[in-house]
């Protein structure tokens, strides 16, 4: 009878053994919300631009955000990587709370596994294209980051352009450059706000299609805030910020209205 009995006991260890393993094998979200809030006062008294988000994104996945202009996408993206605080919830990025650091420490954490893309490209005007994509790889040197740069502007079509200031080369040239300066350093997150917003509908087109091959190739996380379906639509999730609220999309009936941006205005 205790034979009987300790056979039975163990089974239900061995099955919660093997839960445990599967669910410490589980890998945590590469970004994760909780109740995030952000409200500002203005001549009018207290504006609720986000209220009460819930967000969890995992690595390799690609998620846009889109929404109308003046929706707060962009506020959205400056709290998701750090770049300003909340009024309210936490975000976790890569594990760690961004409510328990500073913006030295936010920073430190966003060296080497955060890169973004922009609308405007920021490329610093009086650098080169190699000079502007060495600039993250300078700030925690590996090997030779001269190489890498070059490499990646190579990877880019940018491989006889290394000398050229940002002036010197056309719209999609310097959203290429940006592109190649934010993966150089091997990030697990890409933020893209608007990357295509500046560019013909040919160039931008080639521009996402090499956002995409990177995410797909390197794993990389891609969020990407954006006023184009058509891009918005090749991310693996959709979400639509609109009255402040994350609500996702999944198929074409539930397509939101999106207008186009008048000079590219946001919250």
């Amino acid at each position: 009878m205790s034979h009987n009995a300790s056979i039975n006991d163990a089974t239900p260890a061995s099955d919660q053994t093997s839960s445990d393993a599967q669910a410490s094998a589980t890998p945590a979200p590469v970004l994760e919300v909780s109740g995030l809030a952000q409200r500002v006062t203005s001549g009018e008294g207290r504006l609720t631009i986000l209220e009460d988000l819930e967000l969890a994104v995992q690595a390799g996945e690609s998620v846009a955000i889109i929404g109308a202009s003046g929706s707060g996408k962009s506020t959205l993206l400056g709290l998701l990587a750090g770049l300003d605080s909340p009024s309210e919830g936490d975000i976790r990025l890569f594990g760690s709370s961004l409510a328990g650091l500073d913006e030295d420490g936010r920073a430190a954490l966003r060296a080497g596994q955060v890169g973004f893309v922009f609308q405007n490209f920021q490329l610093l005007p009086t650098l080169t294209a190699l000079e502007n994509v060495l600039m993250p790889l300078e700030l925690a040197p590996q090997g030779d980051i001269e190489a890498q740069a070059r490499d990646w502007l190579t990877r880019v079509g940018l491989g006889e352009r290394l000398d050229h200031l940002p002036r010197h080369l056309s719209g999609g040239e310097q959203q290429r450059v940006a592109i190649a300066r934010a993966f150089v350093a091997g990030p697990g997150l890409v933020f893209a706000d608007e990357p295509t917003g500046n560019l013909d509908t040919a160039t931008g087109e080639r521009i996402a299609e090499l956002l995409f091959t990177l995410n797909r190739e390197r794993g990389t996380t891609l969020i990407l805030v954006t006023h184009d379906l058509t891009l918005a639509r090749r991310c693996d999730r959709c979400l639509n910020l609109e009255a402040g609220k994350l609500v996702e999309w999944k198929d074409e009936a539930s397509a939101p209205a999106v207008a186009t941006p008048q000079g590219g205005d946001d919250v």
